[in-house]
């Protein structure tokens, strides 16, 4: 019975493709979870529906709390955790110790309620649990591939943005701090305009007013372009010539 219960529960023993239908519900469950707890803080349907909310939360502990003893009980059929202490380091292990987090979530509510919400998002991150293998895997592994072959090209793109950044806000900071003290007044608090500006967020509230001021800041603007846009080409080349190798490599296997 442990090693049936094993193949559906583990991600790693389900021998077929896509998800078993143990990880598959768990999927549903903690989507569903998150999006009562995302809907929870508009406060007209939290305070129209509070019972709502009580009970999805109890039913959902109950579940999850199930699910972490079955994967507990099952952990020892896995080779990793066989032995006399098995559960013990699987308890300890870090997928283990991300699930007990999430049961904190429920928890957390009577310590803070602003400290819960943020807990209770990290139930999202469990999908990665119940479905790292297949597809997904492999299009999570070629993502980090293709970010570690480019890491000194990555480095250099974000050392230029911050060299831009530094010498943008020092100027800034030498033609703007005298006549707008509040917004100009330190590196820092030109820094932060440049970093608005550089990543095309925008900070219209706060420009500068003279004539030094404003080449810098359309220098900025116009360099941040090209600047923020180098790192989406360097990971889009990167992420083409991982996938492109691993399409060779599948192939030669057949």
């Amino acid at each position: 019975m442990r090693m049936f219960l094993y193949k559906y529960v583990d991600a790693t023993a389900w021998g077929r493709k896509g998800l078993s239908p143990f990880n598959f519900a768990i999927c549903i469950l903690i989507i569903v979870s998150v999006f009562l707890a995302v809907i929870e803080t508009e406060r007209p349907i939290r305070d129209a529906y509070p019972a709502l909310f009580v009970l999805s939360e109890r039913l959902f502990f109950t579940l999850f709390v199930a699910e972490y003893c079955l994967r507990i009980y099952v952990a020892p059929e896995n080779p990793k955790y066989s032995g006399a202490f098995g559960r013990l380091r699987y308890i300890k292990s870090g997928w283990a110790i991300f699930d007990l987090l999430a049961l904190l979530s429920f928890i957390a509510p009577f310590v803070s309620n602003s400290l819960a919400f943020y807990i209770r998002l990290t139930r999202i991150f469990r999908i990665l649990r119940v479905s790292r293998l297949g597809r997904f895997t492999q299009a999570w592994n070629l993502l980090w591939a293709a970010t570690a072959r480019r890491k000194f090209e990555l480095l250099m793109s974000a050392t230029i943005a911050f060299i831009l950044l530094l010498v943008s806000s020092a100027f800034l900071y030498l033609f703007e701090a005298e006549l707008q003290p509040e917004d100009f007044g330190s590196i820092p608090r030109a820094l932060w305009w440049s970093v608005a500006t550089l990543t095309t967020v925008g900070y219209g509230d706060v420009t500068p007013i003279t004539a030094a001021g404003k080449f810098f800041a359309s220098l900025t603007a116009i360099s941040g372009i090209g600047i923020v846009a180098m790192p989406t080409g360097i990971l889009a080349a990167a992420f083409s010539d991982a996938f492109q190798a691993r399409q060779k490599a599948d192939e030669n296997k057949e």
